[in-house]
């Protein structure tokens, strides 16, 4: 292989101001020579520098140190340098920092971090830009601290914590239907700080789990909610697509659970038809004059609104939206079936999963929606060749079914 088709490699920043945590990360990750160049810096500030010196494609930097702390390193960084992947390293758990470390982080490791957890979690979020090769987007997405969710879910969320008799269940509840709220409470509750084994898929469980005190202080103080204008969310439709999202992770879950599919499949199914089109949420919220051009050629060439956004951004919805929850750290099953719900046969893992449950019931909520008659998306071949075909009928009624959300 000559020099030049050499794969480039991706360059990391590590940050702690303990000189035996930065030793100890150079031993840990020395096989790493021939994938990463990698730097380590002491402080915020030398972390600083080195970033004005030359690019980063990953900064891991932990949370207390003196001076520049680094949760004020991460949001510099976020503001400066939005395309770099930013992630925490830290033996500190306490609330408040983790409350503060949630706009400008990433993912969140905890110390004690073994080689193959800290490879595996750099190496993914490195393979997730190659879903958007525009550097433009990655900036973008890279650069998204939360996301717009609808007024009337909003208002009712705040009004349910607010209210003396509130329950973690009605909270949860709440924020399960609303695409926007469930990510961002996942990508916390799935952070090392809490410590779970395994990856929570139920924003309800995860309320549960952070308990209420944490979730009013994620609503109220750090707001890592926020509602979406009032003027963008006419102009855009965009209440038709939390209602067609909605439709479409009842759906996938009903799918799920008649194929008798774990109780883990059946939850990242419902989760992953919820976020299916988050891709288009993000667009429209940061650069709503060039979705509405993408909405506009869809409707005036008749295209489907993946080939329009194609056109306008060089990139889809579910290519936007995946690298967003990719690198917010949620489940690998939720975040292929958010990137190939268009395109199911270009996705390596052919057999029955999350993504076929929600490729199916995107379909068959669209086709619902329009009464029948036009094309809707879906990969017949794909189906057949999962042995789903006869089951279609059966899913495409329980799809007519699912009522509209109000």
């Amino acid at each position: 292989m000559t020099a030049a088709s050499e794969p480039v490699k991706k360059r990391v920043l590590f940050v702690d101001d303990e000189p035996n945590v930065l030793q100890a990360l150079r031993r840990m990750l020395h096989t790493m020579r021939q994938e990463w160049e990698m730097a380590f810096a002491s402080s915020g500030e030398e972390a600083l520098r080195l970033l004005a010196e030359q690019p980063f494609d990953v900064i891991v930097s932990d949370m207390r140190m003196p001076g520049m702390d680094g949760v004020q390193l991460l949001t510099r960084v976020m503001e400066q340098y939005p395309g770099i992947v930013r992630i925490v390293l830290s033996g500190h758990s306490d609330r408040d920092m983790i409350l503060r470390s949630v706009k400008p982080a990433h993912q969140y490791l905890a110390k004690p971090c073994d080689a193959e957890r800290l490879k595996a979690t750099v190496a993914r979020a490195c393979a997730l830009r190659e879903l958007l090769a525009d550097q433009a987007l990655q900036r973008l997405v890279s650069g998204v601290k939360t996301l717009p969710s609808l007024p009337t879910l909003y208002t009712e969320v705040i009004a349910a914590i607010q209210a003396p008799d509130s329950s973690l269940e009605e909270v949860g509840q709440i924020i399960e239907q609303d695409m926007a709220m469930s990510a961002k409470i996942l990508q916390l509750v799935n952070s090392a700080f809490f410590g779970l084994r395994r990856h929570v898929a139920s924003p309800t469980q995860a309320v549960c789990l952070l308990g209420l005190n944490t979730v009013q202080a994620l609503v109220l103080s750090v707001q890592i909610f926020a509602h979406f204008d009032q003027a963008v969310l006419r102009r855009l439709a965009l209440d038709t697509l939390w209602q067609h999202s909605l439709a479409t992770s009842v759906c996938a879950k009903q799918i799920a659970a008649d194929l008798a599919s774990d109780r883990t499949t059946v939850d990242h199914a419902f989760m992953a038809g919820l976020l299916h089109d988050v891709g288009q949420l993000l667009l429209a919220a940061n650069v709503p004059e060039a979705y509405g051009r993408a909405l506009a050629l869809a409707h005036e060439a008749s295209l489907p609104l993946w080939e329009a956004e194609q056109a306008v951004f060089g990139a889809t919805h579910a290519e936007v939206g995946a690298y967003l929850l990719g690198l917010w750290g949620l489940p690998d099953a939720i975040v292929e079936a958010v990137a190939y719900h268009h395109r199911p046969a270009a996705c390596l893992h052919q057999a029955f999963s999350p993504l076929a449950a929600v490729h199916v019931a995107d379909a068959l909520v669209r086709e619902a929606e329009a009464g029948g008659g036009e094309d809707t998306g879906l990969n017949p071949q794909y189906v057949a060749a999962l042995g789903l075909a006869e089951r279609l009928a059966e899913w495409r009624v329980q799809c007519q079914g699912v009522p509209s959300p109000a």
